[in-house]
């Protein structure tokens, strides 16, 4: 069971999180804190694997006491608080998530599937945390009362492979670590590629964002991807943080179409869904991407890329924070290349020349 502790000045915030920690499994909310001063000694005392942590607090704001947190007692931290502007940084000041507090007209039920999320994907990172405190500090599992129900793709976006070739396009799934791994590709590629389309696990609030920190770093124009927007070379398009991202023939052009449907292969945005929609479209034009993350979401449609012709790669473990969606489209034989994270950028610049199939 993985121990968490909330810090929010507002009581009925913290009973809210607090409460929709405990809906989880394998999280319990063992303290709360109203401020810094008192989450400090309270994490001496209770030794969490988590803290969430507010934005706007008395005494100490909360990206001071993150900077804190990191420098003298680093740990799994998560940003819940309504402060987007000043949460998009937070990820550079050590945080592992950020959450946005319920927007106006936001359902409880919306914001805990946000919280569950996040959350969940994280499990990894604890594990490896906990792994490292002393046996004593480490807590046994509550009992899983649930197995989730795992949707496949054709529930959403039903397979009609692409016969001919289409524009040439990439497509790049990833997960857990894939935030700054996609910023390290991004860096070294030039502005003059055919269109990229980007599907990364990422909270709800946070891809924004996200788009922009690519768009800074790279000669590619990169934005979060909207209904109805005509794809372009040199532009990058990703998945917003609660959308699947496909795209569609539009004349002679695509255009990217945003689903809000039911989550595929636990998550939405899905790598399977925008694989597939890319293989519907353009087939063996395509050039598909698995990195870092954990799970096996892509799988089934960079399987099907693969049998129609496309160029598939995977992140070699060495270079992987998690080495679970590579993994599981190696052993399913849907890759042709297995490459490291710093060649990923040359391997779409040759692909992109024609020199790469």
């Amino acid at each position: 069971m993985y121990t968490v502790l909330v810090i929010d000045d507002s009581p009925s915030m913290r009973r809210i999180i607090k409460d929709m920690i405990n809906s989880i499994d394998e999280f319990e909310v063992v303290c709360v804190a109203t401020d810094a001063y008192d989450a400090r000694e309270k994490i001496k005392e209770y030794e969490p694997d988590l803290v969430t942590i507010d934005i706007n607090m008395p005494k100490m704001d909360g990206v001071t006491f993150l900077r804190n947190l990191m420098r003298l007692h680093p740990m799994p931290a998560v940003v819940v608080s309504g402060e987007g502007v000043r949460g998009n940084d937070i990820f550079d000041d050590g945080a592992v998530g950020f959450i946005p507090k319920p927007e106006n007209g936001e359902t409880m039920q919306s914001f805990q599937e946000r919280i569950k999320d996040t959350l969940l994907n994280l499990t990894f990172l604890l594990k490896r945390y906990t792994l490292k405190k002393p046996e004593a500090l480490r807590k046994t599992s509550k009992p899983t009362t649930h197995i989730e129900y795992k949707v496949h793709p054709d529930e959403v976006i039903p397979l009609r492979a692409a016969t001919f070739p289409g524009m040439k396009l990439i497509a790049i799934g990833s997960s857990t670590g894939g935030v700054e791994s996609l910023l390290r590709v991004f860096k070294r590629l030039p502005g003059d590629l055919p269109p990229i389309l980007i599907t990364q696990h990422i909270p709800y609030g946070f891809s924004n964002s996200f788009a922009q920190r690519l768009n800074d770093h790279s000669e590619v124009i990169v934005c979060e991807a909207t209904d109805g927007m005509i794809l372009k070379k040199g532009h990058g398009y990703l998945a917003p943080g609660n959308m699947h991202l496909t795209i569609e023939k539009f004349g002679n052009q695509y255009k990217t179409k945003l689903l809000d449907t039911k989550k595929v292969s636990q998550h939405k945005p899905s790598v399977d869904v925008l694989f597939r929609s890319v293989n519907n479209t353009v087939g063996s034009a395509a050039m598909a991407v698995m990195m870092t993350g954990m799970g096996d979401d892509g799988t089934i449609a960079m399987k099907e890329l693969f049998d129609n012709g496309a160029y598939t790669i995977a992140q070699n473990e060495e270079s992987c924070v998690v080495f679970g969606m590579p993994m599981k489209a190696i052993q399913a034989g849907a890759v042709k290349d297995i490459v490291h994270l710093d060649e990923i950028a040359d391997y779409i610049i040759e692909f992109s020349r024609g020199r790469k199939k």
